[in-house]
């Protein structure tokens, strides 16, 4: 016999099974009740296997820990930190699907404190009960060594509960989120009934929005037994909120759990020490290559008790993060940011990837990329030729991976982009081979040399500057470029090729290190080929020197905002100019302005505005330049002043500061040369303008007073090219007023040491009392031969 007993159909359906039933003659049970929950929790299924699916998480429980919920003078509790779980709850909306249609975050909070709260409480009780008599007559000295006797861990939680539950309730409700307070106890899993009723007090209290804020009952439960926190795949001993936490998360067929505490994540030794790193991602089985340090200052768990009961919880299903929750200004909205696959704490995952993570890959190409330093200058030219002859001889290859990213290709445009060709293979070989040559004098070249005193020589020489992260988008032939230009500068490479190239990249990588490794230097040049986001490789400031973005505007002005303590080489915007003077030449003119804009729209030195002086208006020349225009299929955009000075106008421009990346241009009138100077340093990027004249006097003034990277009279603006300067290559064109500015080439990526070599010299013998005086006297430069320079490597 089977009954069917429904109770609220949206959240549950139970099925209840008589004994003796005769429904099935091979089953055979006592009395018991089975429940299924259906609704926003998923079913049973595996954990998210990366960062970037967890924006996908519907049901989160976040775990906050003694450390972060408590100050960190144990005289309080840290509200600040609490305020960002009020906000991410049910408060916060995802969009799912085209409809729009908005679904809540269902989140429940397992909170330490209460314990911690109870015991400052009691202490202050303690010494508020103590008479002023007493205090009197112990004098100062024995009031500030006063002890405090140690509190009953029971006593202090059944003190602490209310205070710690109430705080919550005032916070929630500044955001109009009711909450409710759930206790419970290691025996509150292990009887069946106990299970379902709490199982249906959170389904039925996450169905009306209420967040539940669970804790472990310390008034009444016994002290935890040592070593039993896991006792089997499906039991795991509730002995902490760790334990609890990853129980309720399994039970609650949670997408997520996050467990806060006031570490960063996991790291492989204990924090603090010189060699720690933070664990990125962590695998079931690599908890025996890490070693665990001591306790947080309060609560009972410890980062050894998080591990296992996140690794737990990761094998009933639930993602795991642990991060730091202590420090809201450095860490920012950490829960927010967790849910949307940004890099923070340490993630567990239970598919661990074939290759390196992207830490890996960055210590492997700086360990290398020293040794790559070290070789002699004729080495690395040579690492570069062979890899010219490799984009040749390999080029039926190439062309074979570069048809398949092109057959997935979506527009003409990413086509464009992507296309690699003979004759693009041959030019390419053609710059790297004098990237080579250039290579000969770079790392090592002496700039200045001074006689500081008697014995005592300076020299300020060449270095290279570290580790390159460059990221390019659907552009394949970018990685051979700025590869080249990292060897022959001695620096190591990370590179983020966009998706559209895979195929591409991943040919252009192994004839890369194919190259590099006739010295031993492979791993000096790597691909990020990971589903690693651009914010998070801008986040390694410790491991990264520079960052070259290669790409859109929006690409490199993303980059320029996430990148806060790593320099970016760059530039957001080409917005260029091209100015006809009144004393143009008309052949001139034309030719210039149709290369300008016509060879190229999409390149960053493409021109975006035409300025004309206000005499040539109405004459041949300027009829001719727009008769050209309109045969090139440009679409001219009427800036104020030349529309005001039509009858019949264009589309009048919504902004003087566009770059339009097409077949499309601004034109606008100016007075003066000195009034377009003006115009351009309001409007303009400091990319590349251009003046077109026959006065060289007029010509000389622009070229002076405007301050852009690259300033060229009667030249097209498609020049700003580091192939064109004579560079071989470049790794982009900077517009920073420091370091590298325009095309950015070998020195570019090149910075400088002192090396100072002495005697037994020492500052104090050039004090008063000293010996010796300064010189400083200017030396001639010489270079040291490569014999030298050999010697110096192996040193």
């Amino acid at each position: 016999k089977m009954s069917y007993v429904c109770c609220n159909l949206a959240q549950y359906r139970f099925l209840s099974i008589s004994p003796g039933s005769t429904s099935d003659s091979h089953y055979k049970a006592p009395n018991c009740v089975f429940f299924l929950t259906v609704g926003l929790a998923r079913a049973k299924s595996n954990s998210f296997t990366h960062r970037g699916e967890l924006r996908k998480a519907k049901r989160i429980v976040v775990k906050l820990g003694s450390a972060v919920v408590t100050r960190g003078d144990e005289c309080g509790l840290a509200l600040g930190r609490c305020l960002e779980a009020c906000v991410f709850n049910n408060c916060l909306l995802i969009v799912v699907d085209s409809l729009l249609q908005e679904y809540l975050k269902e989140m429940m909070i397992v909170t330490s404190g209460a314990v911690a709260f109870g015991k400052q409480r009691l202490r202050h009780e303690i010494l508020l009960s103590q008479s002023v008599r007493q205090a009197l007559h112990s004098g100062q000295n024995q009031i500030k060594d006063m002890s405090v006797p140690v509190f009953e861990a029971r006593a202090c939680a059944a003190a602490g509960q209310s205070g710690l539950m109430a705080l919550y309730e005032a916070m929630f409700t500044q955001y109009s989120t009711c909450t409710a307070q759930v206790l419970v106890t290691n025996l509150d899993f292990h009887d069946d009934q106990k299970r379902w009723n709490l199982n249906s007090t959170l389904q039925e209290l996450l169905r009306m929005n209420i967040v539940p804020i669970i804790n472990t009952n310390d008034a009444v439960v016994p002290p935890p037994e040592p070593n039993s926190d896991l006792q089997g795949v499906n039991v795991i001993s509730i002995k902490d909120n760790d334990s609890l936490a990853a129980r309720l998360a399994v039970e609650m067929k949670a997408d997520l759990l996050i467990a806060l505490s006031d570490v960063e994540g996991l790291y492989d030794s204990p924090p603090g020490t010189d060699d720690a790193k933070l664990i990125d991602i962590f695998y079931p089985g690599d908890q025996l290559s890490i070693t665990y340090g001591t306790k947080s200052r309060v609560g009972i768990g410890g980062m050894e008790a998080k591990v296992k009961a996140a690794l737990w919880a990761l094998q009933g299903g639930t993602s795991v993060v642990i991060a730091n929750g202590t420090h809201p200004k450095v860490t920012g909205h950490v829960i927010t940011d967790i849910v949307e696959g940004k890099k923070v704490g340490t993630f567990f995952s239970e598919v661990k990837p074939a290759g390196p993570t992207v830490e890996q890959q960055t210590e492997m190409a700086r360990n290398s990329g020293r040794t790559l330093a070290a070789l002699h200058p004729e080495q690395r030219g040579e690492i570069i030729r062979h890899l010219a002859n490799l984009l040749v001889e390999k080029k039926e290859e190439i062309l074979a991976a570069n048809k398949m990213d092109m057959d997935i290709a979506v527009n003409a445009a990413l086509l464009n982009r992507l296309s690699l060709s003979p004759a693009k293979l041959n030019s390419l070989a053609i710059g790297l081979r004098q990237i080579a040559l250039a290579s000969r004098d770079s790392v090592g070249r002496v700039l200045r040399r001074t006689r500081v005193a008697h014995n005592l020589e300076l020299e300020q020489i060449t270095v290279p500057i570290g580790v390159l992260l460059v990221i390019f988008e659907a552009r394949p032939d970018c990685l051979p470029q700025v590869s080249a230009l990292a060897i022959a500068s001695g620096n190591a490479l990370l590179a983020k090729g966009g998706k559209e190239a895979a195929n591409t990249n991943r040919i252009l990588l192994e004839l890369t290190q194919e190259a590099l490794d006739i010295h031993w230097v492979k791993e000096a040049v790597q691909l990020v080929s990971t589903r690693e986001e651009v914010e998070d490789l801008c986040r390694l400031d410790e491991m990264i020197d520079l960052i070259i973005p290669r790409g859109s505007s929006q690409l490199v002005k993303n980059i320029q905002s996430a990148a806060k303590g790593i320099p970016v080489l760059g530039h957001s915007e080409g917005i260029c100019h091209v100015y006809i003077d009144s004393e143009a030449a008309i052949d001139k003119a034309i030719k210039i302005v149709r290369d300008s804009k016509c060879d190229y729209p999409a390149a960053c030195n493409a021109m975006e505005t035409l300025l004309v002086h206000r005499d040539i208006l109405r004459t041949p020349l300027f009829d001719q330049i727009i008769d050209m225009l309109r045969t090139e299929q440009v679409k001219i955009h009427a800036g104020p002043r030349f529309a005001s000075n039509l009858t019949f106008s264009p589309s009048e421009v919504k902004s003087l500061r566009t770059e339009y990346g097409d077949l499309e241009c601004c034109i606008e009138v100016v007075d003066s040369m000195q009034e377009a100077i003006d115009h351009i340093h309001r409007y303009g990027s400091s990319h590349t303008d251009v003046i077109v004249t026959e006065n060289e006097d007029t010509a000389e003034r622009f070229l002076q007073q405007l301050d852009s990277a690259c300033v060229f009279w009667n030249v097209s603006s498609r020049f700003a090219d580091g192939y064109r300067f004579g560079l071989g290559a470049e790794v982009g064109i900077s517009t920073a007023r420091i370091h590298a500015r325009g095309p950015v080439g070998l020195e570019g990526l090149l910075t400088t040491k002192w090396v100072l070599r002495g005697d037994g010299h020492t500052a104090a013998d050039f004090s008063e009392q000293g010996t010796m005086e300064y010189l400083h006297e200017n030396l001639p430069v010489t270079q040291p031969q490569p014999r030298q320079i050999a010697a110096q490597s192996e040193e």
